[in-house]
């Protein structure tokens, strides 16, 4: 295995600085890596919107104990409006 100069240099500065042995930071910096590249790529979460007219009259998205007892009901959405 070959490392690049500046690559080694920099290992060895951080070894130094952190107490830690060359060979645990090149151990340290491959776990991590081989973590990192075994994690599945993060996707922007997209969360889907529908067109309508707001809110219902009579609905107040802040009060949950409210919402959960209109959904308890089952009442109609025509009967709310």
């Amino acid at each position: 295995m070959s490392i690049s100069d500046r690559l080694l240099s920099e290992a060895k500065r951080v070894a130094v600085s952190s107490g830690r042995t060359l060979s645990q930071v090149v151990e340290d910096a491959l776990q991590e890596s081989l973590h990192r590249a075994s994690q599945p790529e993060h996707r922007p979460f997209s969360l889907p919107t529908f067109r309508g007219e707001g809110l219902l009259s009579g609905v107040d998205i802040d009060d949950s104990a409210s919402l959960q007892d209109i959904m308890d009901r089952s009442v109609g959405i025509d009967r709310l409006r």
